[in-house]
């Protein structure tokens, strides 16, 4: 009998505990758990803890990742604004936002199944906002033209207003163009283009090169026109003084002409014997005139 008691006792306890298991919730870091009652949403759990539900099958608790989850949608064909088949794929980050509202919209609250969704939603998206764009906005030799950040933007903005607007519970973190590519029917055309373009650009950048050198050359000329009439202004105006000048020593030179030969003579015998120097000269010719009368005709000059 005491052993039935004892056998009752372990029984009751384990049911306890297997019921305690059956009522309790942890959520952990990152996660978000949905209580449902009888399959319809009931409450959402989403700080860490340990939590108390009823036990199956009244209450059931489904688990979420909220961390963010990326993906890559196929390379599909889209229209450009001019007329250009190109070929675009995009790369995206979701992540659950509200649980309670993305667990009923997909098959057990899904991730697959919700990244079917999202890419249905992208390659709708993509297809129209390609087709308002010309292919400037995506390829060109100058980089100026391309929109990639605009284009993304729209997409993304296109994207996350249709989500809403379903009420999947689903944020949208990222979105970017991954891959470009055209059909090797449009690529030969897509190279035609890019060489006019930049033929154009070369074209320009000449045009501006040889205008900057007309520029600079008049800028040059002016210049030196400038300088040669005020060069030529100054020589005149020395020349005129050196004129004066002169008329004033020659009207001095008009009053003692002998005086001022003699002078002028003493000056040049100066000047030729400035240095150590060793003359031979001819006493007729001046300045060396005014040696005449000495015995010889060789003179050394003094250090």
């Amino acid at each position: 009998m005491k052993r039935n008691y004892t056998t009752l006792g372990i029984g009751a306890l384990l049911i306890l505990i297997f019921l305690a298991i059956l009522s309790c919730v942890q959520v952990r870091q990152s996660t978000v758990v949905v209580i449902t009652t009888f399959g319809k949403p009931s409450r959402t759990l989403d700080k860490p803890g340990l939590y108390l539900k009823w036990p199956i099958p009244i209450q059931w608790a489904h688990t979420f990742d909220q961390r963010i989850q990326n993906f890559d949608d196929k390379l599909d064909e889209a229209y450009t604004a001019d007329s250009f088949t190109l070929l675009t794929m995009v790369y995206a980050g979701w992540k659950i936002n509200d649980a309670q509202a993305f667990f009923p919209k997909f098959e057990n609250g899904s991730i697959a199944e919700a990244e079917r969704a999202l890419t249905g939603i992208i390659r709708s998206t993509k297809t129209a906002v390609v087709g308002k764009h010309p292919l400037s906005d995506f390829v060109s030799t100058d980089e100026k033209q391309i929109k990639f950040d605009q284009i993304e933007h729209e997409i993304l903005t296109m994207v996350q207003d249709q989500v809403n607007q379903k009420n999947y519970g689903i944020k949208m973190e990222f979105l970017g163009i991954k891959k470009l590519g055209f059909p090797e029917a449009v690529t030969q055309e897509v190279f035609k283009r890019m060489t006019s373009e930049r033929e154009l650009f070369s074209n320009r950048i000449l045009a501006e090169a040889n205008t900057e050198a007309s520029n600079i050359r008049t800028s040059a000329n002016a210049k030196s026109t400038e300088i040669t009439a005020n060069a030529d202004a100054q020589a005149t105006r020395i020349k005129g003084e050196a004129l004066a000048e002169a008329a004033k020593s020659f009207a001095v030179f008009q009053q003692n002409p002998g005086l001022a030969n003699f002078l002028l003579d003493l000056n040049a015998m100066e000047l030729s014997m400035r240095d150590r120097t060793t003359l031979i000269f001819d006493q007729h010719s001046q300045p060396f005139n005014l040696f005449q009368g000495y015995s010889t005709n060789l003179f050394t000059s003094p250090k």
